[in-house]
């Protein structure tokens, strides 16, 4: 399941889109315009944006230039106009993708469930697994399963703690004292290398995704998602 903010000042259109989220099982809030999407965003966090350009009070590129100050949420732009000087404005603003007018609601929920998947959002399959999908990794924060380059590995239960709670704060410095709190326990005396030997570990175990692990010397780590 995905957090979808769909702003766009036509209610009709983002009670379709809605529809068809919901039934996908992904969350929505709406946004009548650019500034109510401000709104929405500063209270809470979304997966993935639906901005259309022309509505009132706020248009859909100021909109974006103002989110993108505090966030790097992925952002579908959606537009009566196809014009290629339009697109570029968009893509150099940081938007993701770009669908002109009409569109189907299954290319919209195809599109973003293309978006999610190459920027490594984290997204629900359907069956309440939430699942973490970037390049050539997969992991299954429910199942307890990941998978390199379609193959599935095995790797010790501290060693998925690990991973998974670098997933989940994702882009995020972590020190190491955080991790050895919230992946060993509040409890936790052991030695502090026991959290180097469990990294050397899931590196290994990741192979050609193990850079997306950063090391930050003299801090902890941080997970490039």
């Amino acid at each position: 399941m995905a957090k979808i903010l769909i702003c766009d000042d036509e209610s009709g259109l983002r009670a379709v889109i809605k529809r068809y989220a919901q039934f996908e099982g992904h969350e929505v809030t709406e946004a009548g315009d650019g500034l109510e999407a401000l709104e929405a965003c500063k209270n809470e966090s979304f997966d993935i944006i639906l901005m259309d350009i022309m509505m009132p009070e706020l248009d859909g590129y100021s909109a974006v230039k103002e989110i993108r100050k505090t966030s790097d949420t992925p952002v579908i732009m959606l537009s009566a106009r196809g014009e290629e000087y339009d697109k570029i404005l968009g893509f150099e603003i940081g938007i993701d993708d770009y669908v002109v007018k009409p569109f189907s609601s299954k290319e919209i929920m195809l599109r973003i469930s293309a978006v999610l998947r190459r920027t490594g959002k984290s997204v629900s399959n359907g069956e309440g697994h939430v699942i973490f999908v970037k390049d050539g990794l997969k992991a299954d924060m429910t199942a307890y399963k990941v998978f390199i380059d379609g193959k599935q590995i095995e790797l010790a239960p501290k060693v998925y703690d690990l991973l998974f709670f670098l997933i989940r704060n994702k882009n995020i410095a972590v020190p190491r004292e955080k991790i050895l709190t919230e992946v060993w326990g509040f409890d936790y005396y052991g030695d502090d290398r026991t959290l180097d030997t469990h990294m050397k570990l899931l590196r290994k175990a990741m192979g050609p995704y193990a850079d997306y692990i950063k090391t930050l010397r003299g801090l902890g780590y941080r997970f490039e998602g």
